[in-house]
């Protein structure tokens, strides 16, 4: 890895260096990861880091810099590494001593001897392909206009892809950065810019020092992006995307939200926002949906630009991930964890102070409720599940850090955290928040601290809240159980039972139990009572007397983090009674109480879908109308993998949810929201010849529907639904739009276009493009997940067997980013009995698959048994 210069080396310097031969070998090994051993036994010894970073960019493939690191070192007795990623060294100075490098290509190895004890300085001059799958200095070239954009990611420990660095949360630092670049380019980072100089073909821009930041808050950004500017509020705003995409871009918005969310936060928090300056950068090939660089904020391109104006939903997502990138600035990056286990408390607090931001400092007053129908599903689901985990759990390695970072350590994370501040009060809880912030400010921190904080501020012990919530796993089920005589109860209490996980842990919670009697033309609210719950049986002695309800609902408001059960008689009521509910946020909980009992057995899909097809016409509320398309997705996906058993029923049905959402569409014409989820509805259940006839008369203009214009994203949904079931003309009308749109969004979505087809050589040609890498990871990314839907069974079938055969050596051989990916996608399912047994031994003869992959292979196992249960209720 060492050119030039370092092979004239002086005799002098060599025999310096030979002369430590006999010192201790380095007790790290070769290997991508360090160990959280490894990691704490280095924070021990190293302290006062600080960064002076050089880049200069040019747009090529490489990028070349120099490093120049400080850090006071209280022990000298045992090798130091610092970690770097696959570069070139071209020069090495340690403490002014020029050295031929002990590199491996992953870290630097400093022989004790080289290494003062106090003050040391390291100074490293390199070079360094850029990455290409979106960690470390991400590479784009844009397809439009040639032009190349830069981007940093660092999360977890990707900061070594772009400089030499102690890649670790507890040794934060600051960074002083100097980049050229060519003249044209901007250049983004934590801190705001202080000079730029003119250089005839390229810009000098000097940054100051940052504040202290752990290795991945800090970022650099540059490329030719159009910026927009907004002074007007406490902080100044900046916003970038690219130049082809930036007439997509809506920075009154972003700008309105990012204002609102400051204001907002610095009052909660008690603390100024920290980094002076607010930028947020809209970049291509993201991983993620964004990322909270401290100060230089980046989110995806893909979930965020629209070709039209933005539905209410796209803004309120919008809203909802800047409010949880910005608390992110407090919690994360000002106060920080102090190794990976503490991630899932950055990510709970941010998804729980970034709904509660959207619900109150934006016009998404309903963002709880929208919590509740998406993301706390998903929480609960996940914690259903085989592969349930504790919300705090051991990371021993830098490539165990995104393990566990799902549904349960983002929303479940933040459920347990919304029903802690019911349990405390909000006050109380808040002081806790703000007494910890101010605590450990620029400093890293842990769970206890955490803790401990909002204990102090409630005056009460939390050790036991905390071994029941974070240190175990799985979600418990509430179910009330109550008598009546003459019209009045007479007996009420509520019944906690453990997890299905096989959990027996029962927790303290506080919630809501209201009950509601049917009246002539609705459901009445009579009674709503606060209940803190414990053990198995908790009496109620409150409700006793009161009148008999028709219907009760446990978990009123959505307080607790908890499954709910209804009793047969609220059940019922539910079923019959579903659109005199007047209130939208207990509407929403009884229709997700009903698709509960379809995924657990109880309740006939197609009793489910009868119950929606009359019901859901009527649905007035946006968030509700989504929630329930939600349903209606998973329904087809099932009903496409039962073939044949119940492929008359399901080709009916699924054409029942086209010609309902068409119709709706038509309906809606005043109202452009609710107008375009029902149209977009209507693109996705479109299977049969007479939608699939009309989706083309729309496309090709021979046919419309009053107040829908089909943009771009549109008409790429289109062409992909008629390439998916193979409609005439489909491949024609693929390629005379691929020819048209040459942008990034347009290449991908022709790919998945392409793949979706029921095509067995297309299939084979781009199952070995994504096992041979033959095209970057962004194109792969999307192929995979188009290449086997549900209805082409016979398709998949032909390559499931090798595709298991082939899962161990693909795991092994690929990263984890390539797995997150490739295993959800990959892994064959047919909602067979056959499917499930082929998976369980498939898990059975893989034991040594990554922790992600086998994950992921044990819960499609357990889907599967859930599609094949669903089938067999229908034929009840």
């Amino acid at each position: 890895m060492i050119k030039g210069s370092m092979m004239l080396l002086t005799l002098g310097w060599l025999t310096a260096c030979s002369t430590t031969n006999t010192a201790t070998p380095p007790a790290r090994e070769s290997q991508a990861f360090l160990t959280e051993q490894q990691a704490m036994a280095r924070s021990a010894r190293v302290s006062d880091v600080s960064y002076q970073l050089n880049f200069h960019l040019d747009g090529s493939e490489r990028f070349s810099a120099t490093t120049d690191l400080s850090f006071q070192l209280n022990d000298t007795s045992t090798p130091l590494t610092i970690d770097l990623n696959k570069a070139t060294i071209t020069r090495l100075v340690i403490n002014g001593q020029t050295l031929y490098p002990n590199y491996n290509g992953l870290f630097l190895s400093i022989r004790p001897a080289m290494l003062s004890s106090g003050s040391n300085q390291i100074h490293i001059e390199y070079n360094r392909a850029h990455s290409t799958n979106g960690e470390g200095l991400h590479r784009f070239v844009d397809p439009v206009d040639g032009k190349v954009y830069l981007y940093s990611h660092f999360e977890p420990a990707a900061a070594q892809q772009m400089f030499p660095v102690f890649d670790q949360p507890d040794l934060k630092a600051t960074y002083t950065l100097t980049v050229s670049a060519p003249k044209d380019w901007q250049v983004i980072s934590a801190t705001r810019e202080t000079s730029v100089e003119d250089q005839g073909d390229s810009k000098l821009w000097h940054f100051p020092v940052s504040p202290k930041l752990s290795p991945y808050n800090f970022a650099m950004h540059a490329g030719p992006y159009h910026m927009w500017q907004d002074n007007s509020g406490k902080y100044p705003m900046r916003l970038f995307a690219r130049q082809s995409v930036a007439n997509q871009v809506r920075p009154e918005d972003w700008f309105k939200y990012t204002d609102s969310g400051l204001r907002f936060f610095d009052d909660y928090f008690g603390i100024n926002y920290p980094f002076k300056k607010y930028d947020q950068i809209l970049v291509p090939d993201f991983l993620y949906g964004a990322m909270e660089n401290a100060g230089a904020i980046t989110f995806a391109e893909g979930r965020f630009l629209y070709k039209a104006e933005m539905t209410a939903a796209q803004k309120e997502m919008l809203a909802g991930v800047i409010m949880h990138e910005m608390a992110h600035q407090w919690f994360g990056d000002l106060v920080t964890m102090k190794w990976w286990n503490g991630l899932w408390l950055n990510e709970s607090f941010a998804s729980f102070m970034g709904t509660m931001a959207t619900a109150k400092a934006t016009e998404f007053d309903y963002a709880w409720r929208s919590f509740y129908a998406g993301g706390k599903q998903s929480a609960y689901l996940k914690d259903s599940k085989v592969t349930t985990h504790p919300i705090e759990v051991p990371v021993p390695t830098t490539a165990n850090a995104f393990d566990n970072i799902d549904a349960i350590t983002y929303q479940k994370g933040a459920s347990v955290l919304k029903q802690l501040r019911h349990l405390l009060g909000d006050e109380v809880f808040r002081k806790g928040v703000q007494n910890y912030l101010h605590q450990y400010q620029w400093q890293n921190a842990t769970l206890q601290d955490f803790i401990g904080s909002l204990a102090k501020a409630a005056n009460r012990n939390l050790d036991q809240w905390t071994k029941d919530w974070l240190y175990t796993e799985g979600v418990n089920t509430l179910q009330a159980q109550y008598t009546c005589s003459n019209g009045a109860i007479d007996s009420f209490k509520l019944l906690q039972s453990p997890a299905e996980t096989g959990q027996s842990t029962l927790r303290e919670q506080k919630v809501q139990v209201a009950l509601l009697v049917k009246g002539r033309h609705e459901m009445h609210l009579v009674q709503k009572v606060p209940v803190t719950y414990q053990g198995a049986e908790t009496d109620v002695p409150g409700l006793i007397g009161g009148e008999c309800p028709d219907l009760v609902y446990p978990n009123y408001e959505d307080w607790g983090f908890v499954k709910v059960q209804l009793d047969q008689r609220s059940f019922t009521t539910a079923q019959n009674q579903l659109s005199t509910v007047n209130d939208p946020f207990l509407r929403s909980m009884l229709w997700q109480s009903l698709w509960d009992s379809v995924m657990n057995g109880s309740l006939p899909l197609n009793n489910y879908l009868d119950t929606v097809f009359v019901n859901l016409p009527q649905e007035q509320d946006y968030t509700i109308i989504g929630q329930v398309l939600g349903t209606l997705h998973t329904s087809k996906y099932w009903l496409a993998s039962m073939q044949p058993l119940h492929q008359s029923y399901g080709e009916s049905a699924v054409r029942a949810m086209a010609q309902m959402s068409l119709r709706l569409a038509m309906e809606n014409t005043g109202n452009s929201d609710k107008q375009r989820r029902w149209f977009n509805a209507y693109v996705s259940f479109a299977s049969d010849d007479v939608s699939l006839s009309h989706l083309k008369q729309l496309l090709l203009g021979q046919a419309q529907v009053d107040g829908i214009t089909l943009d771009q994203d549109l008409r790429w949904s289109i062409i992909y639904q008629l390439n998916r079931y193979d409609f005439t003309g489909s491949k024609q009308l693929l390629q005379a739009e691929a020819k048209a749109d040459q942008s990034d969004t347009g290449i991908k979505a022709a790919i998945a276009a392409e793949v979706v087809r029921p095509d067995a050589n297309i299939k084979t040609q781009w199952f070995d493009k994504i096992v041979n890498d033959a095209e970057p990871f962004p194109k792969l990314r999307i192929a995979m997940n188009s290449l086997y839907p549900a209805e082409q069974a016979q398709l998949q079938q032909k390559t499931a067997a090798a595709r298991l055969q082939s899962l161990a050596k693909i795991d092994s051989s690929k990263g984890a980013v390539f797995m997150r990916s490739y295993a959800p996608a990959m892994i064959p399912r047919d909602c067979t009995n056959a499917s499930v047994n082929e998976l369980q031994q498939a898990i059975k003869a893989n034991p040594n698959l990554s922790t992600i992959t086998m994950r992921t292979l044990q819960e499609i196992a357990q889907e599967e048994q859930r599609c094949v249960l669903v089938s067999a209720s229908m034929t009840k």
